[in-house]
């Protein structure tokens, strides 16, 4: 029986993961936080792992917090970078297979078309820098493969979603920048999607192919888009006003665009990626 062991599972992608694990039979799961590991803790890390010896590690711990990470950016380091070494560094001398969640942060965001794995990756944050340390920490080790996603959303947890409909039922108008484009991703879809992957290397019926891959769903849209959707599918009466990011004040610099284009991981593992749009109306049924 295949053991998974599945870390921030507190979050918004480990909490989908403990969902859609109860499709997924015949396997063993642990879920994990930092109350149960404590990744920034290399002895704890090995310990841990070296004793449970999963065949799988599905890595979603992160420091998430964007423009925090700009005052306090070894921390965020600390976290995103130096945890996931700390990973690599305990599978060493024995078989398991990591997979490893990144973020569209570590793209420019200056490219006019969708960019690829083989996009030069040039981060403009420090929440950026530190989860590019981790895709380097992570390819150490060589049965490592690396999710990009981009504008994470789920049921669970604190995210834009959330933040739109408590805004949008309280006020009257809410303004949202028009000049980021990108592509929300539903954790459910992810959670999915990584569940799939090691479901069908785990029966041979695909090989995992280390390296990097991107993640979200298709379509893309402005941060103003997407709040238009929310508020339209929430039938609440909120005016979304468009405004430029040069009116919106934040401490971190965000890509301004960070359409991913994710070919690579539906040819390698034969997925169906769903729209935007679809995905967030599943959401907010739940959330209803």
């Amino acid at each position: 029986m295949a053991k998974i062991l599945i870390t921030g599972a507190n979050g918004q992608l480990g909490s989908e993961m403990e969902v859609v694990s109860k499709k997924y039979i015949n396997i063993k799961y642990l879920f994990t936080d930092i109350d149960t590991l404590d990744l920034t803790n290399s002895e704890q890390t090995s310990d841990f792992i070296k004793t449970n010896r999963p065949d799988w590690i599905v890595n979603c711990a992160a420091y998430n917090l964007v423009d925090r990470a700009e005052s306090e950016p070894d921390k965020a380091m600390l976290i995103n970078g130096t945890a996931v070494k700390n990973i690599s560094d305990a599978l060493t001398g024995f078989e398991c297979k990591l997979i490893h969640i990144s973020s569209d942060y570590v793209y420019d965001g200056k490219a006019n078309a969708p960019y690829n794995e083989y996009s030069l990756p040039n981060p403009q944050s420090a929440y950026g820098r530190s989860k590019l340390a981790g895709e380097k920490n992570a390819l150490l080790y060589p049965g490592s493969m690396v999710i990009r996603t981009s504008w994470l959303y789920s049921s669970f947890g604190n995210n834009f979603v959330k933040t739109i409909l408590k805004n949008a039922s309280e006020k009257e108008s809410i303004s949202v920048v028009t000049d980021q484009t990108g592509t929300p991703t539903y954790a459910a879809d992810l959670a999915e999607a990584i569940m799939l992957i090691i479901s069908g290397v785990n029966r041979n019926q695909i090989v995992l192919n280390a390296g990097i891959y991107n993640y979200s769903n298709e379509g893309e849209c402005s941060w103003y888009d997407f709040a238009s959707e929310i508020v339209k599918i929430s039938g609440l009466t909120c005016k979304v006003n468009p405004i430029l990011t040069k009116d919106f004040r934040q401490d971190a610099k965000r890509p301004v665009y960070s359409v991913m284009n994710k070919s690579k991981i539906k040819e390698n593992y034969g997925l169906s990626i769903p729209d935007w749009r679809i995905s967030l109306e599943k959401c907010m049924k739940l959330l209803k």
